[in-house]
């Protein structure tokens, strides 16, 4: 039965996910649920110690701590049904269901994107302007670009969602993929889906291309003022404050460049959801490990919550 655009309330999907392996399930299962428990933990333990410690309280992990934030929504929104899928025999998913877990996702996606590009131009600033970076990165203009990034990732979001869900759907229809991915959504439907592809295109490769090129940009610049530097020690330092930050951007975007490369045909569709899992899933648990192996005010303040935690446990055996 065909609704309207105007009237998609009742209609159902079934989302796919890996499906076509029933002889994962169990694997696929217990290897996400690690994963997504090592992403809460981490991302959560990630805030908590940059507020513990004032040592922390500085552009650098204001951003870090809303990164994190970041991650664990957008892991949180795909994860947990993308896990029940794998073990229930109902796959089933409203349309407004689907609609929701779109947006929510996207609004936070986009946000990762562009606080990645913010963390960029903060280390641009504290290594080619550090006497002037407690004046230019003031708590007034971090909170502006954060809030700025939460903003489009909202603009975003509301675009796209708001173009699909005038389209009409069939209720019974199979999404090929672990979540409602917005192209394999619009390609179920019976309306003219033009304008909501070149939405995408338009808004995916603007954010791409963007984000991209001024990450690139200020690491063009810090990498000319390292090799002016004239001492090993002040080159090194300045390595290790962005190596962890290179390592995220070259994770996150690699695998976005990787999934856009990959050509639309039914044989590529196992290699997109396994690009899709490493970028709603992995690279959110990674993120935390990232900063925390290579950060040594990080380490301490974990040591210092674990040394608490073991003293407690002690005085109550006593």
């Amino acid at each position: 039965m065909l609704l309207s655009g105007r009237n998609n309330s009742g209609i159902i999907f079934t989302l796919l996910g890996f499906s076509e392996y029933p002889e994962l399930k169990v694997p696929l299962f217990l290897l996400f649920l690690i994963v997504y428990s090592i992403t809460v933990v981490g991302n959560i333990g990630m805030i908590l110690v940059i507020r513990i410690n004032p040592k922390l309280h500085t552009p650098m992990y204001f951003f870090l701590s809303h990164l994190s934030f970041v991650d664990f929504c957008y892991s949180s929104i795909i994860a947990p049904k993308m896990l029940g899928n794998l073990v229930a025999k109902d796959r089933s998913i409203s349309f407004i269901e689907c609609i929701v877990q779109y947006f929510s996702f996207c609004v936070f996606v986009v946000t990762e994107a562009f606080l990645l590009a913010v963390m960029a131009y903060d280390r641009f600033v504290a290594i080619c302007n550090p006497l002037l970076y407690t004046v230019i990165m003031s708590q007034k203009v971090c909170v502006t670009l954060v809030v700025g990034s939460y903003v489009w990732g909202l603009t975003c979001s509301l675009t796209l969602t708001g173009s699909t869900v005038q389209l009409s759907f069939h209720s019974g229809n199979r999404i090929d993929h672990f979540f409602c991915e917005l192209s394999s959504l619009l390609a179920l439907s019976s309306s003219d889906t033009h304008i909501s592809q070149l939405l995408l295109y338009v808004f995916a490769t603007l954010n791409a291309v963007s984000t991209l090129l001024l990450i690139l940009l200020s690491y063009l610049f810090i990498a000319v003022t390292v090799l002016k530097m004239r001492s090993d020690s002040g080159c090194r330092k300045a390595f290790s404050t962005c190596a962890s930050h290179l390592a995220a951007i070259t994770i996150f975007h690699g695998t976005i460049l990787f999934l856009f490369c990959v050509p639309n045909s039914k044989n590529s569709r196992l290699t997109v959801k396994v690009g899709s899992v490493f970028y709603t899933v992995v690279i959110p648990m990674l993120n935390p490990l990232i900063y925390s192996l290579r950060n040594k005010d990080v380490q301490d303040t974990i040591r210092k919550i674990m040394t608490i935690i073991s003293c407690v446990k002690n005085d109550r055996h006593d």
